[in-house]
């Protein structure tokens, strides 16, 4: 695999992402198998003033853990876990190491119950994030395990996260803040609206947005990254809706997924795939209800490869997401859990925002705070 990509890739993450300054503490997270990035990383930041600390998981560990704990194992809330979080400067948590359908036959009551454990220390790692005290990153390795699930080669699944990332272009900051400027003329729109009216493939959905800030994904958070969302009001929704992109829980496939609510409230599940699993999803406390409503943007990213934090981009698609909602869109949904489904808005597509239609067959018609 290319140093350049992991190098530039490096860059971008510390100088522009969640651009180390000095003095800033740097905990870079990922797994032995993504060495060769984690050591472009700490190099950055050491480069930028920074003071970087590893964290490096071994391969099979989550499965190991799951396999072999004990109840006070999965009751156990990290004490390291907690410092780090309440103490850190900035995270930088590299995915894409292990074998992505590990988890496939552990008992899903074992993952419930060490999620719950750790409810204090996201509670913490939120209400820092809305303090502006901390700045994190999920940026991704090119795996073996990606690029199977992605049905591309190693080399080609690599190709495409330097592409996604506009590392192929000559300066890819330039064009992260290029794209920042664009998406934020979306985002102001979109505050200034009430309700929200989504129509396509078996889809009729209404929710109101009032009084919700709508967030700018512009590399800062993911890489790859281009999307907007906020969180909608949590009793609004109501209508249904078709996912038909496959994605992975716990190792295991849901496909062509349809909701419908009432009230907010998921009232029917079902799906071509994974039907149970879909159903097992809605009764974790508070994935009844929408945390998050999202526009991919992304117009690199064009086919579903089973991993949310590609196919959330996906230009020309939107996403809502089951359980949590991020605090600083204003949502009040809790949940240890956000579940993202994707709908695809390329084919028949549209976004109506106060009875305005805004958007069409995967595209905005918002231009300079005015429809086209």
């Amino acid at each position: 695999m290319s140093f350049n990509l992991f190098s530039k890739e490096a860059k971008l993450c510390v100088n522009y992402s969640v651009n180390v300054q000095k003095g800033e503490s740097v905990l870079i997270w990922g797994s032995e198998r993504a060495i060769p990035l984690i050591k472009e990383i700490y190099r950055e930041v050491l480069r930028a003033g920074g003071h970087p600390i590893t964290k490096i998981d071994f391969l099979e560990q989550e499965y190991i853990f799951y396999k072999e704990a004990q109840e006070h194992h999965l009751n156990y809330s990290d004490s390291f876990s907690l410092y780090y979080i309440q103490n850190i400067d900035i995270i930088i948590r590299i995915i894409g190491g292990n074998n992505i359908r590990e988890l496939s036959n552990i008992n899903y009551e074992r993952f419930k119950k060490y999620k719950l454990a750790q409810n204090e220390i996201w509670k913490i790692f939120f209400q820092r994030q809305i303090d502006d005290k901390i700045k994190w990153l999920i940026v991704v390795y090119p795996s073996e395990s990606m690029s199977q699930e992605a049905k591309m080669s190693r080399e080609e699944f690599a190709n495409l996260i330097e592409k996604a990332c506009f590392l192929h272009k000559p300066d890819p900051i330039t064009e992260w803040q290029t794209i920042s400027r664009k998406q934020q003329k979306y985002c102001d729109y979109l505050e200034k609206i009430d309700e929200l009216h989504i129509v396509g493939k078996k889809t009729d959905l209404i929710m109101s947005i009032k009084g919700r800030k709508w967030e700018n994904c512009d590399g800062k958070v993911n890489l790859p990254d281009g999307e907007i969302f906020t969180g909608p009001i949590e009793n609004s929704i109501n209508g249904f809706i078709t996912f038909p992109f496959p994605f992975l829980y716990l190792g295991k496939e849901i496909k062509n997924v349809t909701l419908k609510f009432k009230n907010g409230r998921v009232i029917e599940a079902k799906a071509e795939k994974g039907g149970g699993i879909i159903n097992e999803i809605i009764k974790i406390p508070g994935c009844r209800r929408v945390g998050e409503i999202g526009v991919g943007l992304n117009y690199n990213l064009k086919q579903s490869l089973k991993n949310m934090i590609f196919d959330e981009k996906i230009g020309g698609t939107i996403h809502l997401a089951l359980g949590i909602g991020y605090p600083k869109t204003g949502s009040k949904n809790l949940s240890f859990s956000h579940i993202d489904l994707i709908c695809d808005m390329r084919i028949e597509g549209k976004i109506f925002a106060d009875e305005k239609l805004i958007y069409q067959n995967g595209k905005f018609l918002i231009k300079n705070n005015r429809i086209k």
